[in-house]
């Protein structure tokens, strides 16, 4: 008798949309939870603080205001993320030109280097974990990879 995970014995059937998606949720679900898990030596940075970095390399320079709707989070909270980071030399805040009573966020270069270092570790998991699997299921996961971004950017 063969036996299956709880997941795997109850999940809905693969074959239908709304199957796929309550088999495809949790799993994307666990593996970014995993990859969060997966953090640089030493690293004692919050989900949030993390996010917040990697919003700033993407567009370094932001006022507060527009890191925080970035973010999803209201401008106070998103006030005490870049004061954390500011005070272990991460970001920097300087004046806006455009207005002085807003100030813009950036990445420092430690705080890029950290960040960088944090994203490699968990691409380094990752790939262990992908060269473990049979040449069938890294041509899918190849494929994966452009349906998941049209999914995201729909």
């Amino acid at each position: 008798m063969t036996t299956t995970t709880p997941a795997r014995s109850q999940r809905s059937d693969l074959r239908s949309v709304s199957g796929l998606a309550d088999g495809l949720r949790p799993a994307v679900m666990r593996l970014a939870r995993r990859l969060r898990q997966v953090r640089a030596d030493g690293l004692e940075l919050t989900a949030s603080q993390l996010s917040a970095m990697g919003t700033l390399a993407r567009a370094d320079d932001q006022p507060i205001g527009a890191l925080a709707a970035a973010e999803r989070v209201a401008a106070p909270s998103m006030t005490r993320i870049v004061k954390a980071l500011q005070e272990r030399g991460l970001v920097d805040r300087t004046p806006d030109p455009s207005d002085r009573r807003q100030s813009l966020v950036s990445l420092t270069p430690s705080g890029r280097d950290l960040l960088l270092l944090n994203r490699r570790r968990r691409s380094e998991w990752l790939a262990r974990r992908i060269a473990e699997l049979d040449p069938d299921d890294k041509e899918v996961l190849r494929r994966a990879v452009d349906i998941l971004e049209r999914i995201c950017e729909r």
